[in-house]
Formats: C-alpha cells, structure tokens, sequence
C-alpha cells in the first residue's frame, strides 16, 4: 500500500476514533487528548514522502487533537476545550520526562535495548523546546478562534469556524515549530538542521498536509451533531 493511501486511512481511522469518543462521552474525549499526545511524540520521529512532499508521522495524530479540541469547543465549552489542550502539554512533559530518566539509569550486561532508546529518545533541547512551544500556543489559539468566530457569526457557518481557527493555529504551529526548532538562521544562538533558505519550503510543504488533514475533519464534525447523545 502507498503511503498515501496509509496516510489518508490513518487520518480517518484516529478521526473516526475521536468521534466515537464524543459519542461515549467527554471523558473518553480527554483520555483519546492523552493517548494522541503521547502517540505523537513517538510517531513524529519518523519520516517519510507524501504526495512528493517530506513530512513526519506525527501530522495525522496532530490534526485529529485539533478535532478533540474543537468537539469540546462545539458541544461543551470553551473551558473544557483549554483544558483539553492543558492535558495535552502535561501529557507531553510527563512523557519527555520520563523518556530521559529512563535513558539516564546505567544498564547491565542484559540490557539490549538503551541503544535503540537513545535513538529514540535523545531529544535535542532545542527541539523539545520549540515543540511544546508551538503546540501550547497553536492549540490554545484553535481553541480561542473558534469560539470566537462561532460568537462572530451568532452560531452559524461551522464549516467556516472549524477551518479557518485550524488552518491558522496549524501555520502558527509549523512556523513556531520550523523557526525555532529546526532552522539554522544567524540571529539564534544555536546551530539547525536545514538550512535558512529552505526554512519556507519546509513550511510550505508541511502545512499542506496538515491543511489536507484539517480538511478530512471537517465532516466529522458535521456528523457529530447526529450521532449526539
């Protein structure tokens, strides 16, 4: 199979979990926040092509918190949804944490797997900084622009408060995330991994898959109305 058609399926199965989580309830909402949290700082280790475009693991996981927070936005309150991204940031501290700890204890002579740890595992502190970063601010202005265009438009156009607060927060996020995490540009006072000159068609080409995932969730949260308890 493609990635392409592993990626599209992937992005409807996490989707369509998230839904069913809203249909059992908003627990269940706040526990799949946690699950894709920390999911999504194994999965975005990996890389790989999409539609001719280099992308991480983690876009798909990323995309469907976006519809976690905007279900509780839509259906509960704007309270909830902060306090879902809150969950989320502490989810990913806990996680990085204890990933460091555990590559911190010196291992005996039956250990085999520390070194596929350290691969793993060894984050760079840059990193580690720009992406809690990007996903504290990114997530928490989703949740703000949403409730605030659904109060602009007197509850209507959903389409229009589902897109446009995702597609904003997801360019905050892989602008915060490219500049400060990745990129070598002169006025930071440590080295990058891609050069200054590729910083915009890095941009570019990972916001339109998280575009294309943001897209794929607009009618789930059509469907949420139906499937409502």
């Amino acid at each position: 199979m493609s990635n392409e058609l592993l990626f599209i399926f992937f992005t409807l199965f996490l989707l369509s979990l998230s839904l069913l989580a809203f249909r059992l309830g908003k627990a269940y909402i706040f526990i799949l926040v946690a699950l894709y949290s920390l999911l999504m700082n194994i999965f975005v280790l990996k890389q790989f092509t999409l539609f001719g475009l280099a992308v991480t693991g983690g876009n798909s996981l990323y995309g469907a918190l976006f519809l976690l927070t905007d279900l509780l936005s839509e259906h509960y309150n704007e309270r909830e949804a902060f306090k879902a991204v809150l969950v989320g940031f502490v989810t990913s501290f806990i996680f990085v944490v204890s990933t460091q700890i555990l590559l911190a204890y010196s291992v005996n002579e039956f250990d085999f797997a520390q070194a596929h740890l350290v691969a793993l595992f060894s984050l760079s502190p840059r990193i580690l900084f720009a992406s809690m970063l990007a996903y504290i601010i990114s997530q928490s202005f989703d949740v703000w622009a949403f409730n605030k265009i659904r109060r602009l438009t007197n509850n209507r156009f959903l389409w229009l408060r589902n897109n446009l607060s995702t597609f904003v927060a997801q360019f905050i996020d892989t602008i915060i995330f490219t500049a400060l995490g990745l990129t070598a540009f002169s006025f930071l006072p440590f080295p990058g991994v891609i050069a200054s000159d590729l910083f915009w068609p890095v941009v570019i080409a990972t916001y339109i898959i998280k575009v294309l995932v943001a897209l794929l969730d607009t009618p789930f949260l059509y469907w949420s109305y139906k499937i409502k308890k």
